[in-house]
């Protein structure tokens, strides 16, 4: 014989139980990120460049930052003493600058790299920028690079 059925009776929703994102879980598709580059080319300022942050984890020294950029033009060249850049090439193409001695520093920006190695890069293509490397992103007369950047604290030790 079944016992009775003793407790409450609650409707089940249709469809599966609704999933809930982990804490700190970001993404963003392939599809977001070409409709966030439409809407970047609409608002590029006057250096060439458009910007937002995706998602920012993290405080202090643990955090790291990802980062959604379009360039129509040459950037300044970088360098971060304590910061590695990795790099997602969502569309367009361009030129890597990496390495030489940056010259006319004020903070991380320069105004130039002499020296330094010339990559080819384009969509799909991914770069890891150890800190204290000179970097520089050089886009073709009338085209455009955008790019996933994720911004990571430098540890002690090798990069």
């Amino acid at each position: 014989r079944v016992p009775a059925f003793v407790g409450e009776v609650v409707a089940a929703p249709d469809g599966p139980a609704p999933q809930l994102e982990p804490p700190g879980f970001g993404m963003w598709t392939s599809t977001e990120l070409d409709e966030r580059d439409a809407v970047l080319a609409t608002r590029v300022r006057p250096d060439g460049s458009a910007r937002e942050t995706l998602a920012d984890y993290g405080a202090g020294g643990s955090s790291h930052r990802f980062r959604f950029i379009r360039r129509d033009s040459d950037g300044r060249p970088e360098l971060h003493d304590d910061i590695i850049d990795v790099v997602f090439v969502q569309s367009g193409e361009g030129t890597m600058l990496v390495g030489g001695e940056m010259i006319g520093r004020s903070n991380a920006a320069g105004s130039a790299i002499n020296g330094g190695v010339r990559y080819p890069v384009a969509a799909g293509d991914v770069l890891h920028i150890p800190a204290r490397t000179p970097h520089g992103y050089l886009v073709p007369d009338g085209g455009h690079i955008t790019y996933v950047l994720v911004r990571v604290p430098a540890f002690g030790g090798p990069n």
